[in-house]
């Protein structure tokens, strides 16, 4: 599969768009500065060799040049960032991994937008794309050690059925994932709000936590 990541050379982005990599997808590399994206990708290929051979980095605008585009970058700059390629991004599946949070002492909350959630302020700003979230509770660090067998459940919402569902199989193509269908985007509230919990949790706990279900 073809996939851009917006933000690709943060944490979450970096590691996400080596795994897919590794996976065998083409990945288009995205940040605000070629020549940064550049530098981030061979970085990775100095680290990980023929195993990210997918990676191919450009600017922002660039990376939407697939079906499937992941928005990357920190909670507060997803709005500047989709509005900037509003356009670009009509008719795409776009993909919100973002959890709008702040730590306050020994824990996090959540700080929900007008919408109730950042997917919902983000689709109804993307009225012409289909927008799906997954991937709020797997740790940055998770994605990025390729030598490192994932063990997570993936809670995928969305409004669009095909969408999702594409999504999904995107998901369940990383070995050890599990991609569960969460159903519409009314949802990622919950999903937005439990990340604040799981963080706290590790904060606490001093561990590294992901999600997984049972019964399933």
């Amino acid at each position: 599969m073809r996939i851009g990541i917006l933000g690709a050379t943060g944490p979450a982005g970096r590691g996400l768009a080596a795994r897919l990599a590794s996976v065998g997808h083409q990945v288009l590399f995205g940040s605000r500065a070629v020549e940064r994206a550049k530098g981030a990708v061979d970085a990775l290929v100095a680290k990980w060799g023929t195993r990210v051979t997918g990676l191919a980095p450009c600017d922002n605008a660039g990376a939407c040049d697939a079906d499937v585009v992941v928005l990357a970058v920190q909670a507060g700059s997803a709005i500047p960032t989709i509005q900037e390629h509003a356009e670009r991004l009509a008719g795409k599946i776009v993909v919100s991994m973002a959890n709008n949070l702040v730590r306050s002492g020994s824990e996090f909350n959540a700080v929900l937008p007008p919408h109730g959630s950042v997917a919902a302020e983000i689709q109804a700003l993307l009225w012409h794309s289909r927008v799906c979230t997954a991937f709020h509770l797997v740790p940055a660090s998770e994605f990025a050690d390729l030598d490192h067998a994932m063990e997570s459940d993936v809670v995928v919402l969305g409004d669009d059925d095909g969408a999702r569902h594409t999504l999904m199989e995107l998901t369940a193509s990383i070995p050890h994932l599990r991609a569960l269908d969460g159903g519409s985007l009314r949802n990622a509230v919950a999903l937005e709000t439990f990340a604040a919990v799981l963080l706290t949790i590790n904060l606490r706990h001093k561990c590294r936590t992901s999600l997984r279900l049972v019964g399933i």
